[in-house]
């Protein structure tokens, strides 16, 4: 096998690497439209009356939780190193293992050092009508005051 050949093969495994590694998404998304923060995992509708409401701060994560600087620049060293081992078809397979690792680093070193923020979210307390206490947190209050008869879908609150 010539060397462009394996130039190649290892360009397009880092490619390929890169383009799973974006298509990836290990984390839930930041809240960015102000609704329901994730608390429960109902997937139907309930009903019930909020019994309390308090103000609450949550901790949001601001960062994306997508492929960034960090994930290719952690591929791209972890290529350049992967090539410096080896000889033959064990070098392409040296190289395309250290852009993984590379970029598998580089992701994990940029998600640890994301910055958060704290944003008040309302938490309802909510007799549901089988007679259950379940909370609830929202950014949001949309209006909803105690004794007010609510229905839940997946976890977000609203008057009805």
């Amino acid at each position: 096998m010539n060397t462009i050949q394996r130039n190649f093969q290892a360009v397009l495994g880092v490619s390929t690497l890169l383009i799973l590694g974006a298509c990836a998404n290990g984390q839930a998304p930041a809240n960015p439209t102000g609704n329901a923060l994730p608390q429960t995992s109902a997937a139907y509708t309930q009903y019930g009356v909020v019994q309390s409401i308090d103000l609450v701060q949550q901790q949001v994560a601001t960062g994306s939780g997508t492929v960034g600087a960090g994930t290719i620049a952690g591929a791209v060293v972890g290529g350049i190193l992967g090539h410096q081992v080896g000889g033959g078809s064990g070098n392409t397979a040296a190289t395309v293992l250290g852009a993984a690792g590379g970029a598998y680093a580089g992701h994990a070193l940029e998600n640890n050092n994301q910055a958060t923020q704290l944003v008040n979210a309302y938490q309802f307390t909510v007799r549901l009508s089988n007679g259950s206490y379940q909370t609830y947190t929202q950014t949001t209050s949309t209006d909803i005051r105690v004794g007010d008869r609510v229905q839940i879908d997946n976890g977000t609150l609203r008057r009805y």
